[in-house]
């Protein structure tokens, strides 16, 4: 009797080394998926460098919170003993110059394409919405999207806030002021991208708005 429960003992033995084994041999596959995965997260990360524009000067940009400029100059500065490379932007509506680096540049866009003005000339043609909000709420909506820096919520703003008229007194003075703001950063981006005068784009805006008629009557 004790020499056959030595048997089942042993055999019971060689079952267990036999499971031992058969995870071993998983195991490889388990840690090769999972070294698999890795790969792409290591490729997202040697991409994101690149995501950087680069400018040259005399190019045009769009500063949200000022509107167009110019990139007059590309200097390099030394603070903490760490160079820095940034562009100096002239914003010529506001006589102010402004330095941004290039490393923080993440709020500058390009000048609009002619397609993208083409839309904006065509949003101008549309009604403007009638909102029944009350005016504080609604002119800080308009006051986000003009420093939005987005052209297309720009040319909103100036065709919600167009009365057709030049008359002061049907524009409250805080609304005249805001589409004042938005008419001229509209007007100044359109300059830039169209190379037309002054005078060429707002007749090609007051076109659009309907203002035409008040124009003509005031000269």
């Amino acid at each position: 009797m004790p020499k056959k429960r030595k048997k089942t003992k042993k055999a019971k033995k060689t079952k267990k080394i036999k499971k031992v084994k058969l995870v071993e041999k998983t195991l490889p596959k388990k840690t090769s998926v999972t070294g698999g995965d890795e790969k792409p997260e290591i490729k997202k990360i040697k991409k994101q460098p690149t995501e950087k524009r680069l400018y040259n000067i005399k190019d045009y940009v769009v500063y949200p919170k000022h509107g167009v400029g110019k990139i007059t100059a590309i200097e390099k500065a030394t603070i903490g003993q760490i160079d820095i490379n940034f562009y100096k932007i002239f914003i010529e509506k506001e006589k102010l110059t402004l330095t941004v680096p290039i490393n923080q540049q993440s709020k500058l866009r390009s000048i609009s394409s002619i397609n993208q003005i083409n839309k904006c000339v065509s949003i101008l043609k549309t009604k403007p919405k009638i909102k029944r909000t009350m005016w504080s709420r609604r002119a800080q909506e308009y006051d986000q999207k003009i420093n939005s820096g987005k052209i297309y919520e720009l040319a909103e703003v100036v065709k919600d806030l167009n009365k057709n008229t030049d008359i002061i007194a049907d524009q409250s003075y805080s609304e005249r002021q805001l589409f004042e703001k938005a008419y001229e950063r509209l007007k100044s981006e359109f300059e830039a991208v169209l190379k037309i005068s002054p005078e060429d784009v707002q007749k090609k805006m007051d076109k659009a708005l309907g203002r035409t008629a008040s124009l003509e009557s005031r000269e």
